[in-house]
């Protein structure tokens, strides 16, 4: 994990902080814009986000769209019809997709949230592009989180995507993209006007792939779970950790710190759903904290360590995410930072969330307690079948 010094972050809580800030971005674009998700939804938001890509590709600005093959499998032809005719560049991550397909690879997603414009704003976080209300019967919108970036660590996220989409243009056209051979010179570069750049701030760009950073987000995790004296507080909408990361949070109870588990309340998929479940007795049994979120879908994937540094991202904390699915995640450094997102986890915890008492959960219905074990032992048998390694 390397961290750099001297950026500008600011923390965007759900889509209707994020997609203005998104779209005024690619809006102001004069070179290159890279834009990665896991879904791109025919709805109204999809249609902003489509429509300032396609407004800056007829400018001439190099776009580049990457989609995951299942998650925007269902990209409507009108937003492709719009992007190529304008100029833009889309390209699937995986799109071999069959439901009868049981192969182990099909799992292998593009989950992760990038963007980055002209290599100086970048946005790493959770939220697709995809209408926060876009729930049936959901009035709150979806609950998540993204981080816009400006200074040094722009460059990061310019080279992590410009590298997966020279990747995934090479499997798809076998041939090379033509900036790949300038890639490390362009990204290497310094800001433009340094002196300009805010400063104070420290964070680092996680990635996880399935090759050189194969664990790297659950070791940044377990760094700071290991690292804190005072509080452990994580949102997480997927909740299913293995368990060295069970271990460590009951080792960090047992020194006196207090962790704070905010987990999904309402049931989105419910093999996960339910399967999570089975795990709380003995999280409970450590002292760990769990309030769930019923207000609306959690989509949230943060954390705060000792409200000193933050963590926020695409990757849930569950075997897809850290065994399977491309993902990215920031880590801050910044007491300003943590002290903001904690407060809003906060706010969330108090007017959203109820807390999972462990008398009450000792002493659930039999016919309760069986439908969870049960998704448990599904979830894990899945697991094991879906992962080329041993889920510890």
């Amino acid at each position: 994990m390397r961290f750099f010094p001297d950026n500008h972050l600011r923390l965007l809580r759900n889509g209707e902080e994020y997609f203005p800030a998104l779209v005024a971005a690619i809006d102001a674009a004069a070179a290159e814009v890279f834009l990665e998700t896991y879904i791109f939804a025919d709805d109204e938001t999809g249609s902003l986000v489509a429509d300032a890509l396609a407004r800056a590709a007829a400018r001439g600005v190099a776009v580049h769209l990457l989609l995951d093959g299942f998650g925007a499998r269902e990209f409507v032809p009108r937003f492709r019809s719009l992007l190529s005719q304008a100029g833009a560049e889309v390209l699937v991550f995986r799109p071999q997709i069959s439901p009868w397909t049981l192969r182990r690879g099909r799992l292998r997603r593009l989950h992760r949230k990038l963007a980055c414009i002209d290599g100086r704003i970048a946005f790493v976080g959770g939220i697709n592009v995809i209408d926060d209300y876009d729930t049936p019967g959901q009035t709150p919108p979806r609950y998540d989180y993204a981080v816009r970036i400006e200074g040094p660590l722009t460059t990061q996220v310019r080279a992590a995507s410009a590298r997966l989409w020279a990747q995934v243009s090479w499997a798809t056209f076998r041939r090379r993209w033509p900036g790949f051979a300038a890639l490390k010179r362009k990204t290497e570069r310094t800001p433009d006007n340094p002196e300009a750049m805010p400063r104070g701030q420290r964070a680092a760009l996680v990635v996880r792939d399935s090759v050189r950073h194969r664990h790297d987000i659950e070791e940044g995790y377990l760094e700071f779970i290991g690292e804190a004296r005072d509080e452990i507080v994580i949102a997480c909408a997927y909740f299913f950790p293995g368990r060295k990361f069970r271990r460590a949070l009951s080792d960090a109870t047992a020194r006196g710190v207090r962790v704070l588990l905010l987990l999904q309340g309402r049931v989105e998929y419910a093999l996960l759903h339910y399967a999570s479940r089975a795990l709380y007795g003995s999280l409970l049994d450590a002292g760990i904290e769990i309030r769930e979120y019923h207000r609306s879908f959690l989509h949230a994937k943060v954390a705060v360590f000792d409200r000193r540094v933050a963590c926020a991202g695409s990757s849930n904390i569950d075997p897809f995410s850290l065994l399977l699915a491309r993902e990215a995640n920031v880590f801050v450094d910044d007491p300003n930072f943590a002290g903001q997102l904690r407060s809003s986890l906060g706010e969330a915890m108090r007017d959203g969330s109820r807390a999972v008492q462990p008398l009450q959960w000792r002493h659930q219905p039999l016919w309760r307690r069986a439908r969870v074990w049960v998704a448990y032992g599904i979830a894990r048998l899945l697991t094991s079948f879906a992962s080329y390694e041993r889920y510890h």
